[in-house]
């Protein structure tokens, strides 16, 4: 008898480990929590709340546990934030990564040692920006595209 697909994927989810689960669900989190909280409403959400807080200065006299309050619910937001946003961010640069890759490794011109750059020291990576550097410079003098200059004459 022939499994549905929605049967293959309730076996495959129960027998996954818990945390394979919990790190889907933090990326699905994370990248919606980050859509959210990057858009112009939630700038908007948080200049009101800033807003009533300051419109309830008066009332509280501007006491320390007023301004307590502000603090301490900037700390926490901020904190909880840079985790959402580092793993959104990293997920990002590794699949602009694999897409260059691809890009590289698909065209025969391109040098393929410039795959893995991001595992390159800084020493050979300032070495590699002077090359381009130097490429760039005398495609401009001669008057030629950038990618008309070969990457032995940079050197």
């Amino acid at each position: 008898m022939q499994e549905t697909q929605s049967e293959k994927l309730r076996e495959h989810a129960a027998s996954r480990d818990f945390v394979c689960i919990v790190r889907d669900a933090f990326r699905i989190f994370a990248r919606r929590s980050a859509t959210l909280l990057g858009s112009a409403w939630a700038f908007v959400g948080a200049v009101l709340v800033i807003l009533v807080w300051l419109l309830t200065g008066p009332t509280f006299h501007f006491s320390g546990t007023w301004q307590l309050i502000i603090n301490t619910a900037t700390t926490v937001i901020t904190f909880l934030m840079v985790f959402l946003i580092q793993n959104t961010q990293n997920r990002d640069a590794k699949a602009m990564h694999l897409k260059l890759d691809e890009v590289i490794r698909a065209l025969q011109e391109a040098r393929n040692e410039l795959v893995d750059l991001e595992d390159l020291s800084d020493e050979e990576l300032k070495r590699l920006e002077i090359q381009f550097k130097r490429l760039r410079e005398r495609a401009e003098h001669d008057g030629r595209h950038s990618g008309d200059v070969e990457p032995a004459e940079a050197r």
